[in-house]
C-alpha cells in the first residue's frame, strides 16, 4: 500500500519552493525565515485560564432537566448524581493542581430512539457551560482510514470551544448507537473492527493525549506549514482526555432477554408472554456489566462505563406533556414559523392530545411529534402567508382532517374568529387555576359577550379578562376560605357587573360560614 503520510512542514516548504521555481523562475522565492508574531496575535493565541467552579447539586440539575425533558425520572436522577460527582472532582482538581484518586463516572444509556437520551446530555452540557459533541459509533473504524477516527471527537470539542483547549478538556462527548459496534461472542467471525473501535475509545475514556492536528488532515498540515513560515517551528498542541466525560447510548435490542434469562433463569420462546414496557424498563435497570459483555462488549471497555441509565418508551401522556409543558416544545417552533408571516396560532389541549396520539403510532418517540406536525401544517404554511387569515386554532378536527379545516379558514371567518377567542378564554381559565388553585369557567353567554367586546375594543382577551376580574383572585380565595368552594361559573352577570357580583358572593359566603 502506498504511504499516505503527509509531508512535514520542512519537507512541504522544500517541495513548494521547487514547484514555484520551476513554474515562475528563480526570482520567485518563499521566505523561510520565521517572522515575529505581532502583539495582538500573541494575545489572540493566549488561552484564558479555565476555573471550573462547579457548585450545583443533583437536585439542581434534575430541576433544570425537568424543564426540558418529560418523564425519565430515574434516568434524570442517575445522570444528575454522576455529573455532580464528575464535575465536583474536576473542580477540586483545578483548584489543587491535580488529583488521581478518582474513577471517572462515564455513562452508558439504554433506551429506544426518540426518548430524550441526547436531549438530556445536551441540556446538561448547556447548564454547566462546557462544549458538547455528538456522533454515531457506526461512523468510526479501527484504523481511521475508513469512516472516522475516534480521536476526531476530541478535536471536535476544541472546535466547539472556539479553539480553547483548556475548556475542551472539560467537555462532554456523546456517542450514540454504541450497540452497533458490539457482536455476540457466539457468532463466528468476531467483528475485529468493532473490537478495535472499542479499544480506541477505551484509551480516550481513560486518559491520553490527543494531538490537535491529525497527520491525514491536509488543512491542518497546511496550517502547520504557515506556522513554520512565521515562527520557524510548529506548536505541538495536544488535548488531555482525563476530565472529558464520555456518554454512550443505544437501543440495545436483545439486552432485555439477556438480563431476563439471568434473573428469571428462563428463555423467551414459544408460549412466553410479551413484557410490558414498565416491566421491561424495571428489568433493564438491573443490568450488569456481565450482561453487556455477553451482548458483545469487551470487559475492559464496559468497565470504563460504570454508570448505567435506562430510559423508557414514551406513551401518549408523555408526548402530550412534551408538547404542552416542555420548554423545548416544538409548538414554539411552529408558533414562530407562522409569526414570521404575522399569523397567530393557538394550540388547544384537544389538538395537542390528537397530535400526541398520532405521534405514538409513528413509533419514533418524541421525534414522531415533528413528523405529525409537518404533515398537519404543510399546506397551512404554504397557503396562509398569501391570505387574509391572521390567526387560527389548532383543534382536534384540524389535526384529524387538515385539508377540510384549511378550507373552513377561508370560507367561515366569523366562526374562526369566535373559535380563536374562545380558545384564548380557555387558556386564561387554565392560567388562573395554575396561579390561584381556583378553577373558573366562563359560561356560553359570558364567553360570547367577551368575544363581542374584544371585537369592538380591539383589546386582547387577557387584557379584557384582567379588567373584569381584577379583584376576583383575592375575592374568590376569601370565599374559598369561608365555604371551601374552589370552582366558580362566571356568568353574563360577572361580565356586566363584576364588582357588585363579587361583593354579593363574598357576603353570601360569610352567611354560609356563620350558619
Amino acid at each position: 500500500m502506498k504511504d499516505m503520510r503527509f509531508p512535514a512542514p520542512e519537507e512541504l516548504q522544500k517541495e513548494l519552493k521547487k514547484f514555484f521555481k520551476e513554474k515562475y523562475g528563480a526570482e520567485f522565492t518563499i521566505n523561510a525565515s520565521p517572522q515575529p508574531a505581532r502583539k495582538d496575535e500573541k494575545e489572540a493565541k493566549e488561552e484564558k485560564p479555565i476555573d471550573i467552579n462547579f457548585d450545583l447539586k443533583p437536585k439542581d440539575i434534575k430541576a433544570f432537566l425537568d424543564r426540558y425533558v418529560i418523564g425519565q425520572e430515574e434516568a434524570k436522577k442517575i445522570l444528575s448524581i454522576a455529573v455532580c460527582d464528575h464535575y465536583n472532582h474536576v473542580s477540586r482538581c483545578s483548584k489543587s493542581g491535580g488529583c488521581d484518586d478518582y474513577t471517572k463516572q462515564n455513562i452508558i444509556m439504554i433506551g429506544p430512539t426518540g426518548v430524550g437520551k441526547t436531549y438530556l446530555i445536551k441540556n446538561i452540557a448547556k447548564l454547566i457551560g462546557v462544549p458538547f459533541v455528538k456522533a454515531d459509533a457506526t461512523k468510526f473504524s479501527e484504523t481511521g482510514y475508513v469512516g472516522g477516527d475516534v480521536e476526531d471527537l476530541v478535536r471536535d470539542l476544541v472546535r466547539r470551544a472556539d479553539g480553547n483547549i483548556k475548556l475542551a478538556e472539560y467537555g462532554i462527548i456523546y456517542l450514540d448507537e454504541i450497540d452497533k459496534i458490539a457482536t455476540p461472542r457466539n457468532i463466528m467471525g468476531r467483528d475485529v473492527s468493532g473490537r478495535g473501535v472499542q479499544m480506541n475509545l477505551l484509551k480516550l475514556m481513560e486518559e491520553t493525549e490527543v494531538p490537535q492536528r491529525t497527520p491525514f488532515d491536509i488543512a491542518s498540515q497546511l496550517q502547520a506549514f504557515m506556522e513554520f513560515q512565521t515562527k520557524g517551528k510548529v506548536e505541538k498542541n495536544t488535548i488531555n482526555t482525563k476530565h472529558i466525560l464520555f456518554v454512550v447510548s443505544g437501543a440495545f435490542n436483545g439486552l432485555y432477554e439477556i438480563v431476563e434469562r439471568r434473573i428469571r433463569n428462563k428463555r423467551i420462546g414459544f408460549g412466553a408472554s410479551f413484557p410490558q414496557e414498565d416491566e421491561k424498563t424495571n428489568l433493564l435497570s438491573k443490568v450488569r456489566s456481565s450482561d453487556f459483555v455477553q451482548f458483545g462488549f469487551e470487559p475492559e471497555f464496559i468497565g470504563r462505563l460504570p454508570v448505567h441509565a435506562v430510559c423508557h418508551d414514551l406513551d401518549v401522556d408523555h408526548l402530550y406533556k412534551i408538547l404542552k409543558d416542555s420548554e423545548g416544545s416544538i409548538i414554539k417552533q411552529y408558533i414562530d414559523d407562522f409569526k414570521a408571516y404575522d399569523i397567530e396560532v393557538v394550540f388547544s389541549e384537544e389538538g395537542m392530545r390528537s397530535i400526541a396520539e398520532k405521534a405514538k403510532h409513528e413509533q419514533t418517540g418524541a421525534r414522531g411529534l415533528l413528523t405529525v406536525c409537518e404533515k398537519v401544517f404543510r399546506d397551512f404554511k404554504y397557503e396562509l402567508p398569501d391570505s387574509s387569515v391572521r390567526h387560527f386554532v389548532v383543534t382536534k378536527e384540524m389535526v384529524d382532517n387538515p385539508a377540510y379545516e384549511l378550507k373552513k379558514l377561508f370560507e367561515d371567518s366569523a366562526y374562526i374568529e369566535k373559535q380563536f377567542i374562545h380558545e384564548h378564554l380557555k387558556q386564561y381559565e387554565s392560567a388562573f387555576f395554575d396561579r390561584t388553585g381556583i378553577r373558573i369557567t366562563f359560561d356560553t353567554q359570558a364567553s360570547d359577550m367577551i368575544c363581542e367586546r374584544a371585537r369592538k375594543t380591539g383589546l386582547s382577551i387577557n387584557e379584557l379578562c384582567d379588567q373584569i376580574l381584577k379583584n376576583y383572585e383575592y375575592g374568590l380565595n376569601l370565599i374559598a376560605g369561608n365555604n371551601g368552594n374552589k370552582e366558580f361559573i362566571l356568568t353574563r352577570e360577572v361580565v356586566e357587573n363584576p364588582t357588585q357580583t363579587l361583593d354579593r358572593w363574598v357576603k353570601d359566603s360569610y352567611q354560609q360560614k356563620r350558619s
